[in-house]
């Protein structure tokens, strides 16, 4: 039996940013699923046992849950975190990141960067 493909999960209220990233993630080999809210994913992280990202990308800024959030109650969960921001504030950038974020990236980001900054998260490395 084959190794399942690595599953990223992206959390980002912009729909059209959503959908964006999947696909690039899909064209690379991975599986991919999106979130409108930190909310709905966490709902479903706590009520499906099984459901274990490999790799979670979060949105800064979102109605409810912001991303810093959600990134705190999955602390301790060894799920990499990968920010995406249209709103760069270098306090926040810096939370992040000392909260274990592998990655902080500005919207909007060059796909290649953001490709390399997946697959070193996926495979523990130190994003470029």
């Amino acid at each position: 039996m084959g190794k399942l493909k690595p599953f990223v999960v992206v959390v980002d209220d912009d729909e059209s940013v959503s959908r964006a990233i999947r696909r690039l993630l899909r064209s690379i080999g991975l599986a991919a699923e999106t979130f409108a809210s930190g909310d709905a994913f966490l709902e479903v992280l706590a009520s499906m046992p099984s459901y274990h990202p490999d790799c979670v990308v979060l949105d800064v800024q979102m109605p409810g849950l912001n991303g810093l959030e959600v990134q705190r109650r999955l602390a301790g969960s060894g799920i990499p975190v990968i920010f995406i921001t249209a709103h760069d504030d270098i306090g926040v950038r810096e939370h992040a990141l000392a909260a274990g974020a592998v990655a902080y990236l500005r919207k909007p980001f060059n796909d290649e960067l953001f490709v390399k900054t997946v697959r070193a998260a996926l495979e523990g490395d130190q994003p470029p």
